[in-house]
């Protein structure tokens, strides 16, 4: 059974804008790293400056313009977010030739090549695995469209390999000054039959839902990898105990419980990590501060309730959180 985290090296780091860096990832011993498909993502596993453990989320991006990357490297690419203590953290100690510990690539956002028409829409960050995608639709030589959307160009990561790759297949949008991107006019323009892949904020996710649904598409046709709901100014560091094993961890601001219990060592069930699921709540056996539920998968009720977390996005306000686990 192989191990399922490894170390890597940070190879290179690159900016692509003021708050985005691009870093290369290798093998210490320069030999091949785990081979994966256009749109999988890895766990980044470090050790943040206070000894707390963090674990976040990456996807792989492939490649540039020019080319996929070699079977002996990875890339990946982090917006800084200086509210978040990962991706601040990470823009301001990882440097070439740092050690992390990185998992297998994950498959949760994958292409299907029997697709007769691709179409791509990246918001911000969601770029990372929707270009990789691009890369896979260009090389197949598939029919495809694309679209990425950000506040401001000087925003867009990526957005001069994006133009290199699609040409006139692929559109910039502005939102700062051309207003919201009409999804509908633009899903009704695409061919019968095509599927559409979207990453971004969960804004954009629910709206291209909601667009492809008003013009009668089978659900099926629309795959979406959204991110997890970014850290509240206001959100805490708080200790979970887990009444059935005994053992109590700290929660950090800008951890997940999810993240914080595997860092430890533990396996709790889990798949989406959106919140979407319903693979991993847990009941709730005690609470010293209210809930702050950030899923979409139990009910008001439930919520209101309070017997239950979804520990992948939501966590607690207070101190102590007693989960019966």
């Amino acid at each position: 059974m192989r191990p399922r985290l490894f170390d890597v090296l940070v190879a290179a780091v690159r900016p692509l804008t003021p708050q985005v860096n691009e870093y290369l990832l290798r093998a210490p011993d320069g030999g091949p790293l785990p081979a994966y498909e256009a749109g999988a993502h890895i766990e980044l596993h470090w050790a943040m400056p206070d000894g707390a453990s963090m674990l976040r989320h990456y996807s792989l991006v492939g490649g540039d313009a020019a080319g996929d990357d070699p079977p002996g490297t990875w890339r990946i690419a982090v917006q800084r977010e200086d509210r978040a203590r990962g991706s601040a953290d990470l823009h301001r100690r990882f440097k070439p030739g740092m050690t992390l510990t990185c998992s297998y690539p994950l498959h949760h956002f994958r292409m299907d090549r029997r697709d007769t028409h691709s179409v791509l829409i990246a918001g911000g960050m969601g770029i990372t695995p929707i270009l990789s995608m691009l890369r896979s639709v260009v090389r197949r030589g598939c029919s495809f469209d694309m679209v990425y959307t950000a506040r401001a160009v000087e925003r867009m990561a990526y957005r001069q390999e994006v133009q290199t790759l699609a040409g006139a297949r692929a559109r910039l949008h502005d939102s700062a000054t051309q207003g919201r991107l009409n999804l509908r006019a633009y899903l009704a323009a695409q061919p019968a039959g095509a599927t559409a892949y979207v990453c971004g904020p969960a804004s954009l996710i629910q709206a291209v839902h909601d667009a492809a649904a008003s013009l009668g598409w089978d659900p099926a046709r629309v795959r979406s990898e959204t991110f997890a709901a970014a850290p509240s100014a206001d959100d805490v560091a708080f200790d979970v105990e887990l009444r059935a094993s005994g053992r109590t961890v700290r929660v950090p601001a800008g951890a997940t419980i999810l993240d914080t219990l595997t860092a430890a060592g533990l396996h709790p069930l889990y798949d989406c990590r959106r919140g979407e699921c319903g693979l991993c709540p847990m009941p709730v056996v005690a609470a010293d501060g209210p809930l702050r539920h950030r899923d979409s998968y139990l009910s008001a009720d439930e919520r209101a309730a309070g017997k239950s977390l979804c520990i992948c996005v939501s966590r607690m306000q207070g101190d102590l959180l007693v989960l019966d686990a």
